[in-house]
């Protein structure tokens, strides 16, 4: 299990862990209410369930599902506070890294996912850091194409299938990175900078995609 290992070193500020790891560090700890209880309660109850207000069928997230079905999901817990930038944007900047690090088949690698969890940071302050960090790894994050997505309790983005509802809300603020994939289509539909690195990662079948969204609205 070196790769493991190594991955879970790689952070400046807390263990990246499988789901199992997840799951036996919070059973050996005592689990109630610890970051880690919280971040892997709503992984596996939220991001890879059902929601009667998603607007579509299937779970919230589908590759967080897939991914903890083939162990390419790592999570982990940072102690960064409000003034803690530079701490979290080395922590999450050494995430793309472990990502790459994540052992996978070569046709699964695009499932690769790590997830961080800030308990530190629900208050406004936090949550302005953290958005500060994921804008400084924009760039970094796309042209390697990656993205990076941020989740927190108050969050107000709309969801792309029913406008109503509100996706991206976490019981604690969380930094996640994943592969940019062909089905990103209608989030590069709404976000022109992310368009031109998703064409550029899928021009043929990206575009394909972007026109039958645009048409159909999905």
């Amino acid at each position: 299990m070196a790769d493991d290992a190594a991955l879970r070193t790689a952070a400046a500020d807390g263990d990246l862990l499988t789901v199992r790891e997840a799951h036996e560090q919070v059973s050996a700890s005592g689990g109630a209410g610890t970051p880690l209880r919280t971040l892997l309660d709503w992984v596996e109850n939220y991001l890879m369930a059902n929601h009667p207000d998603l607007g579509r069928t299937g779970a919230v997230c589908p590759f967080t599902k897939q991914a903890a079905r083939i162990d390419t999901v790592r999570l982990g817990i940072s102690q960064a506070a409000a003034e803690d930038e530079e701490k979290a944007y080395a922590l999450i900047r050494d995430g793309f890294a472990a990502l790459e690090r994540i052992p996978s088949k070569p046709a699964m690698r695009h499932f690769r996912t790590v997830i961080v969890g800030f308990p530190g940071c629900n208050g406004e302050q936090g949550v302005a850091m953290l958005k500060r960090v994921q804008r400084r790894l924009r760039f970094h994050s796309l042209s390697r194409g990656k993205m990076i997505g941020m989740m927190h309790a108050t969050s107000e983005d709309p969801g792309l299938w029913n406008p109503d509802f509100r996706p991206l809300r976490s019981p604690i603020p969380v930094l996640a990175i994943r592969h940019m994939v062909e089905q990103d289509a209608p989030f590069a539909a709404k976000h022109p900078p992310l368009m031109v690195f998703y064409l550029m990662k899928f021009p043929l079948a990206g575009l394909k995609r972007l026109w039958t969204y645009m048409r159909t609205g999905g």
